[in-house]
């Protein structure tokens, strides 16, 4: 039998166009050749930090090394705050496709920072505070991503879990991180079928001594699967649909800045 073997190329040169079209030039790399440590710090500065760094790199301890020690910064401020700030509310954030066909939504900055500071909003009038962790085990919705930056806003450390996992790997994941909240909604569409989430939740908090609360977005699945979307495990968690959703928000009147002055970036206007 004779083995054929096709030579492939070694490397695929990008077109001129591209290339000129970049953001990364050999004028970048020739820059970071010359002095690495010079090149990242004027990388950092491009971000905004509450606490500058004294220090680019320590690496007294080599191998463990230490970048820009001393710094603090919010990353949700990061992503989103600063654009709005500097008059980019308006310009397109995300733009999601999903299912099924046409079921599509596109969100500025300015509806991404409401979003986090009301999801933010919602996580500490639920007492997670800085340290705490949360499992968001939730489909590829903007949802999930406004979760997630309301977690970094308040310092929370989030596990994000697949929202294809079977229940015993989401309680894996809870019991390795010890979560106290897990994010999640009724269900999902994965190739025009509506597949339950809820369900899974309900059988991997079962029994978990840290899961103190279940919040959950249903909005997203079939009506069989919202009739069990409706009842959480433990009778801990929270059930409520998106209208729901926004007016206990605008009750609360909670301000981002009183979150934030403990230390976990700068407040956000209209928080």
């Amino acid at each position: 039998m004779t083995v054929t073997h096709t030579e492939a190329p070694s490397a695929y040169p990008p077109t001129t166009e591209f290339a000129r079209n970049a953001n990364a030039t050999a004028e970048l790399y020739r820059e970071a050749e010359e002095d690495r440590l010079a090149f990242w710090e004027k990388q950092a500065n491009r971000l905004s930090w509450q606490t500058p760094f004294s220090e680019v790199l320590d690496w007294s301890e080599a191998p463990f090394a230490k970048w820009f020690v001393g710094g603090k910064l919010n990353v949700a401020y990061n992503c989103v705050d600063r654009h709005v700030e500097a008059g980019n509310g308006d310009r397109v954030a995300i733009h999601w496709e999903g299912e099924p066909v046409g079921d599509s939504r596109t969100l500025t900055y300015s509806d991404l920072l409401a979003g986090v500071c009301k999801a933010a909003n919602v996580l500490t009038d639920l007492g997670v505070v800085a340290g705490d962790r949360v499992a968001i085990y939730m489909p590829m919705v903007p949802e999930a991503i406004v979760a997630m930056l309301a977690c970094a806003r308040l310092g929370v450390m989030h596990s994000v879990v697949f929202a294809g996992y079977s229940a015993p790997a989401l309680r894996a994941r809870i019991e390795d991180a010890q979560a106290t909240l897990v994010i999640t909604t009724d269900g999902q569409y994965r190739r025009g079928k509506a597949v339950p989430l809820k369900e899974a939740v309900d059988e991997a908090v079962l029994g978990q001594d840290s899961v103190e609360h279940v919040l959950g977005e249903f909005d997203h699945g079939s009506a069989a699967v919202h009739g069990s979307a409706l009842e959480s495990a433990k009778g801990l968690g929270l059930a409520f649909g998106p209208a729901e959703f926004d007016q206990r928000l605008v009750g609360w009147g909670i301000e981002l800045k009183q979150q934030l002055a403990r230390g976990f970036g700068p407040a956000a206007p209209g928080c």
